[in-house]
């Protein structure tokens, strides 16, 4: 199969463009579309056949399920069976935003979006791109991250192509994203809400709105359960590089590979600490949270491509804000 790839104006995409990508989901095809966070692999959601097609270009696990991203709250309440005042007052907050809700599901979502499960994680996405396609389908879509199952998401359109170019039918390149990471996932159909994915809006965010949320300390789900959200499982997010998180700064124990003979990548948080090996790459990270977690997966994808063979991490702050960054790298680092 071959992949179209159509560069878009993130501010204003081309009608052209919007209108040949909503006429592909229509079609029952795969389109790769930017969204605040990361690039989704968008189907019709209402298409099991469609949906399906995601998992395969994946190789993405049945019991994993799909995010639904609507045009507006409207929409998003249509594939919801319930719509508590939770709901309305985060979606008043949050949307278009990188906030994901779980509410029991309506009927008409199939059953393959939801992993077989009774509740469907719905957000309204704050990208232009994003918005005017599924606007000009008519349908929501269904899109997880647009890469093979368990491995990096991708923040730019190479990425995408990288990882599925072959398997879907297009790709609109609107240049990279701005979070960086997947969205928050909040369950509501818990009491208290219960945080199921840290992402960049934090409990801290979501408390201010509605009150108490539990924040479990780690959140991993067996590989043959159906999963309540995406983002569940022990190993995700990976590059293709061995990944561990270091204590202290890593420099000792970065340098430690390089001299076994190891090709390593290194992030820290030092400035102007050079190299101590040729083996060595080392990556100056930002000591900001939400610009560490912009740039985490861009920076791992580079490694990659570099032929890192070991990738060590200075342990990011305790601070809330970091929540999402130390999850993303726990989950990098899992065997």
């Amino acid at each position: 199969m071959r992949t179209d790839v159509l560069r878009v104006d993130r501010d204003a995409p081309a009608p052209e463009a919007v209108a040949r990508a909503a006429a592909v989901l229509r079609a029952g095809g795969l389109v790769a579309l930017p969204t605040e966070t990361v690039y989704g692999l968008a189907a019709n959601a209402l298409d099991p056949a469609a949906v399906a097609r995601i998992f395969a270009a994946k190789g993405r696990p049945a019991n994993n399920p799909l995010i639904v991203h609507a045009a507006d709250p409207d929409a998003a309440r249509r594939v919801a069976a319930d719509w508590p005042g939770a709901a309305e007052e985060l979606a008043a907050r949050f949307w278009p935003g990188p906030l994901t809700l779980v509410l029991p599901k309506q009927d008409l979502v199939p059953d393959v979006v939801t992993a077989g499960g009774p509740t469907v994680a719905v957000r309204v996405p704050a990208h232009s791109v994003a918005l005017a396609v599924i606007r000009a389908a008519g349908v929501p879509v269904a899109a997880p991250s647009a890469n093979p199952s368990s491995q990096l998401s991708p923040t730019c359109a190479e990425h995408v192509l990288r990882g599925l170019g072959g398997r879907i039918e297009m790709i609109l390149d609107a240049g990279p994203t701005a979070a960086g990471v997947e969205s928050t996932v909040l369950d509501l159909t818990a009491s208290p809400p219960r945080l199921l994915r840290p992402g960049p809006v934090t409990p801290v965010m979501i408390e201010a709105v509605i009150g108490p949320v539990e924040v479990p300390a780690h959140l991993v789900a067996s590989a043959g359960e159906p999963l309540r959200s995406p983002g569940l499982l022990g190993r995700h997010y990976a590059p293709r590089a061995a990944l561990e998180v270091a204590d202290g700064d890593g420099r000792e124990r970065a340098e430690e590979l390089a001299r076994s003979g190891q090709r390593v990548g290194w992030l820290t948080f030092g400035v102007g600490r050079g190299q101590g090996h040729p083996r060595l790459t080392a990556v100056v990270m930002p000591r900001d949270p939400a610009e560490y977690a912009a740039r985490l997966y861009a920076v791992l994808h580079e490694l990659d491509a570099a032929g890192v063979e070991r990738v060590v991490v200075a342990r990011p702050p305790e601070g809330p804000g970091w929540l999402a960054v130390r999850d993303r790298l726990r989950r990098a680092a899992a065997e």
